[in-house]
């Protein structure tokens, strides 16, 4: 076989490996994230995932969705899940409602967690009043370890605009992860616009 041959049976195989399907999110004013009206401007390069865990379900990462990573929730409709449900009959999530408060949003979290990914030991850790682009939110930290047994924090930001929940979370591993980036998060979602 030639080498031009071998070259190009190389790209078709890399190009069409399903780990590579990711996308990069470069510097820059970005829309339309987690198919909403979700505008953001991050300061440095992102992948976003090809997998998002639901129709408004978006998620970035740094270096990899277990070592980092921000999920979008972009305009979950009252009476929806904030992810796809995997076994409506056994295991239903909870859904968003539309006159919920701004406390409920770290509940409705946490009980989806618990429900998806059978997290069973998760905690919300501090909750303050926040703006998402001048909408009345909350800011909540909170920690959980799933199966694997790694001990994650999460910072998150959201708030019910007519109706809708908009919610941007970060999470990482507790040790060394999560501080390295959550700065960077701070930054992203310092810029959203809606």
């Amino acid at each position: 076989m030639s080498r031009s041959v071998i070259l190009t049976l190389a790209l078709v195989a890399t190009v069409s490996s399903p780990c590579l399907a990711n996308s990069l999110v470069a510097p820059g004013p970005r829309s339309g994230i987690a198919k909403s009206r979700i505008a953001a401007t991050p300061a440095g390069e992102w992948n976003k995932l090809s997998f998002s865990g639901g129709k408004n379900v978006e998620v970035w990462t740094l270096d990899g969705d277990s070592l980092n990573k921000v999920t979008f929730f972009g305009g979950i409709a009252a009476g929806q899940p904030l992810l796809r449900e995997r076994d409506k009959k056994n295991s239903p999530l909870p859904k968003v409602a539309g006159d919920m408060l701004v406390t409920d949003i770290p509940t409705l979290l946490e009980t989806t967690y618990r429900s998806q990914y059978a997290v069973n030991q998760m905690a919300i850790e501090t909750q303050q009043p926040a703006k998402l682009d001048g909408h009345s939110g909350i800011r909540f930290s909170y920690s959980f370890t799933k199966s694997d047994d790694v001990r994650r924090k999460g910072e998150a930001v959201g708030a019910m605009i007519n109706g809708q929940l908009y919610l941007i979370c970060y999470e990482a591993p507790e040790i060394y992860f999560f501080d390295k980036d959550v700065e960077k998060f701070r930054s992203l979602a310092g810029s959203i616009k809606l």
